[in-house]
């Protein structure tokens, strides 16, 4: 089975466990640091995309507060989800390789312990995807690879018996790609012990 299937998978069946697991466990680049500077810099009423939003929580419940917020996920279960959290939002099946939004659609989108689930070898293709869709001067905050790469599988992830996989480059060869793709790296968050958990770059289009 192909690592995207396994995902989403992965996903449809754990859609519950994983909304309580995020309702407890914040990314912690998003109240402080980066996160906090990151979304003072827009403007109320901004167009954000949350690329693979999961269950809503708590990223896309906070951006809908003052924006104008749309979700885009791989699995139907996380969104059922996330319609009862942010009933307000714009959500979206779809793949983040392959966005179905056009060009120069959102102010600026954010995308959390999601890119670490799709092939490292797509990688480039998702960075490119979220410049397509940003408009110039559009800002960007995405979690990516830890401490190092890493490509592996959990058969029992979060407890539940079942499975998922990432596959991730370490913060170095990360921070190329949001380069690469276009991107000008206005702060980041790197690891320094693997407990740090994943980069987090703020770039801007």
């Amino acid at each position: 089975m192909e690592q995207r299937d396994v995902v989403r998978g992965g996903y449809e069946e754990i859609a519950t466990a994983y909304d309580e697991y995020r309702e407890t466990e914040t990314p912690p680049a998003l109240d402080d640091g980066i996160g906090a500077d990151c979304f003072a810099s827009l403007a109320d009423g901004s167009r954000v995309l949350d690329a693979g939003c999961g269950a809503g929580r708590p990223v896309l419940e906070r951006l809908d507060r003052v924006h104008e917020s749309v979700g885009l996920d791989i699995a139907t279960s996380q969104l059922e989800l996330a319609r009862e959290h942010v009933p307000a939002a714009d959500l979206v099946l779809g793949d983040l390789a392959r966005l179905p939004f056009a060009d120069d659609a959102f102010d600026a989108l954010c995308s959390f312990y999601a890119i670490i689930h799709v092939p490292k070898e797509e990688h480039e293709r998702v960075l490119s995807e979220f410049h397509r869709v940003l408009r110039p001067g559009g800002d960007l905050l995405v979690s990516m690879g830890a401490i190092e790469g890493w490509e592996g599988r959990n058969d029992d992830w979060l407890d539940t018996g079942t499975a998922m996989e990432w596959s991730y480059f370490g913060p170095a060869k990360s921070r190329e790609i949001v380069e690469t793709a276009g991107f000008e790296i206005v702060d980041e968050r790197l690891p320094e012990v693997e407990s740090d958990g994943f980069s987090v770059f703020w770039g801007r289009a």
